[in-house]
């Protein structure tokens, strides 16, 4: 077994979440999108998962007021089902907690069932769907809300 770091998201770190953002999504995030969300949002908390140095998942989300949004979650595929996306969502509900958010929300693709059934997990509740949300291949998103984060 390995162990996993979890870290603030730093511009030093956006080329090994290219890696991962790349293996993960098909239409992935720019280098240049992550360097403003780490740099000029005030808005934006990030975190990196790193296993002897590098970088082998992230997470990231919005603060606004007292919710939170969820933006992406992304673990390296050798990584996968080793419960780094758990050590990743549970830091995210940590740094809610710190920062007084209530309640969280994030859009999950229909077809992605690990990862909603990873968010149930966690007490996540499907509450709707944004029809053709993906750009890639108008797939549904579901809408699902964690509403205490007590």
């Amino acid at each position: 077994m390995y162990k996993v770091e979890v870290l603030k998201m730093l511009p030093e770190h956006i080329d090994g979440v290219l890696v991962v953002e790349n293996l993960s999504f098909k239409i992935p995030w720019s280098r240049n999108a992550f360097i403003e969300e780490v740099t000029n949002n005030k808005f934006a908390r990030y975190i990196v998962a790193v296993v002897d140095g590098n970088v082998v998942g992230y997470a990231g989300m919005w603060k606004v007021f007292d919710e939170g949004h969820i933006t992406n979650i992304a673990v390296h595929s050798e990584f996968r089902s080793n419960g780094v996306g758990s050590i990743l969502l549970e830091k995210l509900l940590d740094i809610s907690r710190e920062e007084g958010i209530t309640k969280l929300t994030l859009e999950v693709r229909k077809s992605n069932i690990v990862a909603q059934k990873l968010y149930a997990k966690f007490g996540f509740e499907s509450g709707g769907v944004r029809k053709a949300y993906y750009a890639d291949n108008n797939e549904d998103a579901i809408i699902m809300w964690k509403n205490s984060i007590l």
